[in-house]
């Protein structure tokens, strides 16, 4: 009984040193407060992987992405480039087409259906890109 005793307080000693060592603050997760602005916030980043081959062999594009500096939110116009911490939707263009979407949701993946097989260039933009003022579409 002893050694089985010994045994669970090793176990949860370890568990709670295993728990701390890899721990993340709220802050270090989520980022920074909505409640508190941020002074010389860095630039939004968006990293996007290649898309899934298990939806191009099915016609659809899928491609994971993560934002940086940034909170993907429904929030849109002026009173988005004005907001600390920094908050935007991600433009996505296909093909150079004249027009886009807008994806608000930070699901963290783009999703086509659809398109004819062969080449596109697919781009999601994000940060200045995002907050333009004027209606057309941002280029590359």
């Amino acid at each position: 009984m002893k050694t089985r005793i010994s045994l669970l307080a090793a176990v949860a000693a370890g568990t709670a040193l295993a728990t701390n060592a890899f721990a993340q603050s709220a802050k270090d997760v989520r980022g920074a407060s909505p409640y508190v602005a941020i002074e010389n916030e860095p630039a939004p980043k968006l990293i996007v992987d290649p898309p899934l081959p298990e939806g191009l062999a099915i016609g659809v594009f899928w491609a994971q992405y993560r934002v940086e500096n940034l909170r993907i939110v429904p929030v849109f116009g002026s009173g988005a480039a004005q907001a600390s911490p920094r908050v935007g939707h991600l433009h996505v263009i296909v093909d150079d087409l004249p027009w886009w979407w807008a994806d608000a949701s930070d699901n963290n993946t783009v999703d086509i259906a659809n398109l004819p097989p062969g080449q596109r260039a697919i781009d999601p933009l994000t940060g200045e890109e995002v907050m333009r003022p004027d209606p057309d579409p941002p280029t590359r």
